[in-house]
């Protein structure tokens, strides 16, 4: 009782608090912010929350909320450690813009002049591509194609890079806007060809330090053994649960660095300020101005006061216009974590949200409100608008895993005998999968570049069959057997949309 009471006189602290702020919006940020987050922590179920807000040039807000790990009481504070997953390639277009400033390399120089056998398998792209190209995402790739094979995998830089000739292009050669992670790996390759350092460390040695960034990490491996960590949750079966640590550092240019609210705080001011700390420049000037250049279009975005808007792509940036404020913003999403960074140039803003659970849009949600509330627009309650969206989604995605789960209940014999099923498969980009039997009728798939994690094959009738990723992060689906003449030929697998949206056909080969 105490506790329905107590969320009772919280909730109408925050509506009177809202009412409050159509009169003066700027109490929402001193007022209402502790309330807002810690009320979020709740319907969102997330285990905990850092946040920094920045205004000319000071900091307004440092803080973490709730817990580092479920089931533990040890508290996130401002400088716990989270993944910042994508949040990582605007470090990465900026360190390549530094190199341009000092005359190390040019953006628009041939990906080929530094690494000779880099190839697409559209020969005059590989022939033109360049690291601008690579670093605003428009050599031909649709989104995320290729990580299927290359996210979370045991594949080296090396191996991504050349594996990247492998992958049949969705679109010709710049005509259209693809989110690559692989070309921005390829990218960060370059900086050890024209520095003379590794990505990971001219990152640490020209940037982390110089900012004061002491806790940062540049690579995932690294985060297991720090002290003050935050550690990955998601959602299994509606269950909030925490998941191992995602190893990136295949992908490192485009999603490895870990860092805190207060790292990144001396990251953001420095953007704020033309690059300068105090009277030094630390970053050019030119090669921040270099990274918000728009390159190529996104797509429309809607924003909740009815405007829409077109939104582009810079060099490891997003950009938009939102009420007459131009924002440079990214978001970043892993295994367990997601978090977002924005800025408003104009207005010396910026926002840092970062969260351990990746089965929430509050990360996204907080940063408009915080915007809204300086930028003195009506109050909406963000977060309460995304989580009606969220539930809705996910009910959905409930109800069909059910559906599938109850023809699994039925158990329906396989449309061959189950050893038919089992033996070596191969695709040509990601490698070799094998199936192996299981229990009853069920199968079991294990892929050479994700070892640690199988797939449980459950018959649903016919050559269809109930696949259940032991990564909760590849989802579920269901894969069909393809068969001629009475034989096995194929399997067609599909991981989560986050992870690839198109399917992988295995061809069966023993």
């Amino acid at each position: 009782m105490k506790k329905i009471f107590f969320l009772f006189i919280c909730c109408g602290f925050l509506a009177s608090l809202c009412r409050a702020q159509d009169i003066n919006r700027s109490a929402f940020i001193k007022d209402s912010l502790d309330v807002y987050i810690s009320r979020a922590l709740t319907n969102w179920r997330i285990p905990g929350v850092a946040v920094c807000v920045i205004k000319d040039d000071k900091v307004i807000v440092m803080k973490g909320y709730g817990i580092k790990e479920l089931g533990l009481n040890d508290k996130v504070d401002k400088n716990t450690l989270f993944m910042i997953g994508s949040n990582t390639k605007a470090f990465t277009a900026t360190a390549l813009a530094m190199l341009q400033s000092t005359n190390r390399l040019s953006l628009d120089d041939k990906v080929t002049k530094y690494l000779p056998d880099f190839k697409l398998e559209n020969k005059a792209a590989t022939e033109q591509v360049t690291i601008r190209d690579l670093l605003c995402h428009r050599i031909g790739f649709e989104t995320f194609q290729g990580d299927f094979t290359f996210y979370n995998t045991n594949l080296t830089r090396d191996q991504i890079i050349a594996k990247m000739s492998l992958v049949k292009a969705a679109y010709p050669f710049r005509s259209k806007w693809g989110y690559t992670n692989s070309a921005f790996l390829t990218a960060g390759e370059i900086i050890s060809w024209a520095s003379g350092k590794m990505w990971e460390d001219y990152v640490h040695d020209n940037i982390f330090v110089p900012l004061g960034m002491e806790n940062t990490l540049t690579l995932t491996r690294q985060l297991p053994s720090s002290v003050n960590k935050s550690v990955p949750h998601t959602i299994v079966d509606g269950r909030l649960t925490a998941i191992p640590f995602a190893q990136l550092d295949g992908l490192a240019p485009a999603a490895s660095i870990c860092s805190s609210v207060n790292d990144l705080s001396k990251w953001v001011m420095a953007l704020l300020n033309n690059g300068k700390v105090s009277n030094k420049q630390v970053i050019p000037a030119s090669a921040i101005e270099a990274t918000r250049q728009p390159q190529d279009i996104v797509g429309n975005v809607h924003h909740l006061n009815g405007e829409t808007d077109e939104e582009q792509y810079g060099l490891g940036w997003f950009l938009q216009d939102y009420a007459g404020h131009h924002l440079v913003m990214h978001d970043g999403g892993v295994n367990g974590y997601l978090s977002s960074v924005t800025l408003s140039p104009q207005d010396h803003l910026g926002i840092i949200v970062l969260t351990n659970t990746d089965k929430n849009e509050f990360f996204d949600a907080l940063r408009w409100e915080i915007m809204d509330a300086y930028f003195k627009m009506p109050y909406r309650n963000y977060s309460d608008i995304y989580l009606k969206r969220y539930k809705a989604k996910t009910a959905k995605e409930q109800l069909a895993d059910k559906h599938l789960r109850d023809s699994v209940a039925l158990n329906l014999p396989p449309g061959m005998p189950v050893d038919n099923y089992t033996g070596k498969y191969h695709n040509e980009l990601y490698g070799n999968m094998v199936v192996t039997r299981g229990e009853g009728n069920d199968l079991e798939m294990r892929f050479e570049h994700h070892p640690k994690m199988f797939v449980r094959l459950q018959p649903l009738g016919g050559n269809r069959f109930y696949a259940t990723f032991s990564d909760p992060a590849y989802g579920k689906a269901v894969f069909p057997f393809l068969f001629k003449s009475g034989k096995i030929v194929s399997v067609r697998i599909k991981v989560d949309d986050e992870i690839e949206r198109n399917p992988y056909e295995f061809t069966k080969v023993d």
